[in-house]
């Protein structure tokens, strides 16, 4: 399991907003599970939206009015006989709070109200709430998480994927049909995060090494590839003629057993070998340097992968970084990924820092 206090400093660098003052003492609290970590950013992220304006969008709606709004349906009008009444059945646009993403957050919060959360917690979400009285709850079994962010809405995009984590770790379903929680995050949520922390503590700590999750083309000799899978990096890392692709892994098993002896994935293996082979051809007619890293989160079996091959002239390594332990020895395993590659480029800096 890794530290809850981890899992904040990673939530960090994934979404850059929790670095703002208000959040930062958070990052001071104890939490005993995921489930009391999320309610504080879900609450306090909350509070700051409501600070700043719910999110409102035009919605159609239709009702008996003894008043004209909108249009009339007079269908409806006769359907119903509302004129019998001395109403009309209108369709108007109404400027509402009860928007998806709210929907999401109310029914989210009321989740981890039933979770095991402090007292305390469950005040301060209670508190929040109050702002999303008109806003309906949602089934979250059927979100869909593939949201579009734009200038409107952006705001919204770490509370929707604090809610995501939530949704992901703790709502689990009974054969029977009924809803129990769990105070731990499972693979797939978590696998997203350690691809998102990952990417962006390079961002963030090296500015020196260009950082992103870049899609490598397809080198085809002719035809098209629009039935050929997309190859979309977790991570790639370059700087001047050296280029590293970084693919992360979050599994309960680093390795598989296969007639009693450790195997790496095969297909993670033939993955990341097609990545660097791509990327190689793409950058044929320029001096470069591409290899590749299988980065899988350390777990606590006795065999885990360190291992490094060069196949058809390009270097593959496949390690794991150990994420239960003090933040600091996080940063400095991923800090010597860098260096290690990257060995010139530190040293070029380290001499111009000498002489400056």
């Amino acid at each position: 399991m890794i530290p809850i206090q981890n899992i904040y400093y990673m939530l960090s660098y994934a979404f850059q907003v929790l670095n703002e003052q208000g959040y930062k003492k958070i990052a001071a609290e104890k939490f005993d599970n995921t489930a009391e970590l999320c309610a504080a950013i879900l609450a306090k992220g909350t509070a700051v939206q409501v600070k700043r304006g719910l999110g409102r969008e035009y919605m159609e709606r239709t009702e008996a009015m003894s008043f004209m709004k909108g249009r009339i349906d007079m269908a409806d009008s006769l359907k119903t006989q509302s004129m019998m009444r001395k109403k009309l059945v209108c369709t108007y646009d109404d400027f509402s709070v009860n928007t998806y993403m709210n929907q999401i957050i109310k029914s989210t919060a009321e989740l981890l109200l039933h979770s095991r959360i402090s007292k305390a917690r469950k005040k301060e979400l209670q508190k929040q709430m109050v702002y999303f009285s008109e806003v309906d709850r949602i089934d979250l079994h059927t979100v869909n998480w593939n949201m579009q962010y734009n200038r409107n809405n952006q705001t919204y995009q770490m509370l929707i994927s604090i809610c995501y984590l939530v949704v992901k770790g703790l709502l689990q379903t009974n054969r029977d049909g009924t809803i129990y929680l769990m105070d731990f995050l499972d693979q797939k949520p978590m696998c997203r995060l350690y691809e998102k922390f990952i990417l962006e503590y390079y961002r963030k700590e090296h500015p020196n090494i260009t950082a992103k999750a870049s899609r490598i083309p397809w080198q085809l000799d002719g035809g098209g590839d629009h039935m050929l899978p997309v190859m979309q990096t977790d991570v790639t890392l370059s700087c001047r003629e050296k280029t590293l692709i970084i693919d992360a892994k979050y599994y309960g098993h680093a390795t598989q057993v296969r007639f009693g002896s450790h195997k790496l994935h095969s297909g993670n293996l033939y993955q990341i070998f097609a990545y660097v082979k791509n990327k190689e051809y793409e950058l044929s007619d320029k001096p470069h340097k591409v290899a590749g890293m299988l980065l899988y989160a350390r777990t606590d079996e006795a065999v885990l992968p360190d291992s490094e091959y060069r196949m058809s002239g390009n270097f593959i390594w496949v390690k794991t970084l150990n994420l239960d332990c003090d933040f600091s020895e996080i940063r400095r395993q991923l800090d010597k990924i860098a260096f290690d590659y990257f060995e010139e480029e530190f040293k070029d800096r380290k001499e111009k820092n000498t002489l400056i």
